[in-house]
């Protein structure tokens, strides 16, 4: 049965067991996870959104700070929420359990979501979400151009893939079992992060990434003022002796962890990234 089939099913026995009657939209929701705020602006009418999380309008972690500023938000708390009256609460597993709890208690109806690990689970997350907010066509419009983005992104065959490290503040790297070392492979690049025995998120001492450098470096930015200790590890003088022989690229904290409509801009940097390296490379030998 292929994909395509298996929704169809899916809804067709949803409607069955609700006597066929489609559930209504509804018509106030709100979110508090800053991976689910950029789904729900994507699918969601904006009349249909009562609050975004508080992370939806940080410049430094958010894909659509600019965007969010036009709704409410809130700090995540049960109180904040019961008072703007949602139909539905959509929640990150990873926040506030003792919100999520209270909500729940209240009676009020909340969805949780893990973060994706994978394209395919962050796809059922955007498929999943959509339906909830009664917009299904729009959720595959946007699987649609997110898949069209990871095409467009995708190397020719036989183009070298080099090996790439995502290194951001505290020195934090993504193992190839996670969404972004997925992406990091899908656009070409060999996800560095195995060498250092990492398999899903963990921390990278600077000393073994000068022991044993990537090819290429993609390294967040830190914020501005003065540096945090976490933010002296991407900034420290001793990376810029890797030069001459790896490449490195920027790679903006807002992309590291979430899936949904970041996904297309995060294909778009990784594909970005690994043009220039393959210029780069031409022009200087890198380690292997």
């Amino acid at each position: 049965m292929t994909d395509a089939l298996t929704r169809r099913a899916v809804a067709a026995g949803l409607l069955f067991l609700t006597g066929g009657a489609a559930e209504p939209a509804p018509r106030r929701v709100v979110s508090i996870g800053a991976c689910l705020d950029p789904i729900l602006l994507a699918l969601a009418d904006p009349g249909q959104i009562a609050a975004l999380s508080h992370f939806a309008r940080d410049p430094l972690t958010s894909t659509v700070a600019e965007q969010a500023r036009g709704f409410a938000i809130t700090h995540e708390s049960a109180e904040e929420v019961v008072a703007l009256d949602p139909d539905l609460v959509l929640a990150s597993k990873r926040s506030g359990l003792y919100a999520r709890t209270a909500l729940k208690a209240r009676g009020l109806r909340v969805e949780e979501f893990d973060v994706p690990s994978s394209v395919e689970a962050s796809l059922e997350q955007v498929r999943t979400i959509a339906a909830l907010v009664g917009q299904p066509d729009r959720g595959e419009a946007l699987v649609a151009r997110i898949e069209a983005a990871l095409v467009a992104a995708a190397p020719k065959p036989g183009e070298p893939r080099l090996r790439a490290l995502v290194y951001q503040s505290g020195g934090l790297a993504a193992g190839p079992a996670t969404l972004l070392g997925e992406m990091l492979e899908r656009c070409g690049f060999e996800n560095g992060a195995a060498r250092y025995g990492l398999r899903k998120w963990g921390s990278v001492s600077l000393e073994r990434v000068l022991a044993d450098p990537p090819q290429v470096l993609l390294a967040g930015a830190r914020a501005e003022g003065a540096p945090s200790w976490a933010d002296r590890v991407i900034d420290h003088p001793a990376l810029e002796s890797l030069r001459p022989r790896t490449f490195r690229g920027s790679f903006s904290q807002k992309l590291i962890y979430c899936g949904g409509p970041v996904l297309i801009e995060t294909a778009r940097v990784l594909a970005k990234a690994r043009r220039r390296a393959e210029v780069w490379a031409r022009q200087r030998p890198l380690r292997d």
